[in-house]
C-alpha cells in the first residue's frame, strides 16, 4: 500500500466509503479489487445515486468521512453536473454514478476479469476505524 491513507488499510477505507455512501442513499455498492491490472489505484467502489443532487451528496459524504480518517482526496472530477463523480483517494478511487449513467457506461463490467470485494460485511458490522 502507498503512504496515502496508510493508517488505514483498503479494506478500511472501503468500509468507510461505503457506509457513507449508504447513510446517503446509494443503491448498487460494487467494489472491485483492480490492483493486478491497473497499478494506480488497489480497488474501485462504484455505487449509484437516483438524482444529481443525491449523487452530490453521496460524493461529499465519501469524501468527508475518508478526509476525516485522515485520507486525502488526491483529485475530484464531476461534481457540479451530479452525474458521475470520480474521487481519486490514490488506493481507493470512488465512482459516484447517476443511475443512468451507471446503466450506460457499465463500469463494472469493463472490469469483469478483476475480483469482487464482497461489501455487504461493512454495510452490518462496524469497525473501530469510524468508532462505531
Amino acid at each position: 500500500m502507498s503512504e496515502r491513507g496508510a493508517e488505514l488499510s483498503i479494506e478500511d477505507q472501503l468500509a468507510l466509503a461505503v457506509r457513507a455512501a449508504d447513510a446517503k442513499g446509494a443503491v448498487g455498492p460494487v467494489a472491485i479489487s483492480v490492483g493486478e491490472l491497473f497499478p494506480l489505484a488497489d480497488a474501485f467502489l462504484v455505487v449509484s445515486g437516483s438524482v444529481e443532487r443525491n449523487v452530490q451528496a453521496i460524493s461529499d459524504a465519501i469524501e468527508e468521512a475518508l478526509n476525516v480518517a485522515g485520507v486525502r482526496t488526491i483529485r475530484r472530477e464531476g461534481r457540479e453536473a451530479g452525474r458521475w463523480v470520480l474521487l481519486d483517494f490514490g488506493d481507493l478511487i470512488v465512482h459516484v454514478f447517476h443511475q443512468e449513467e451507471r446503466d450506460f457506461y457499465q463500469l463494472e463490467r469493463l472490469w469483469k476479469d478483476c475480483p469482487v470485494i464482497d461489501v455487504a460485511p461493512m454495510l452490518v458490522h462496524h469497525s473501530a476505524v469510524d468508532g462505531a
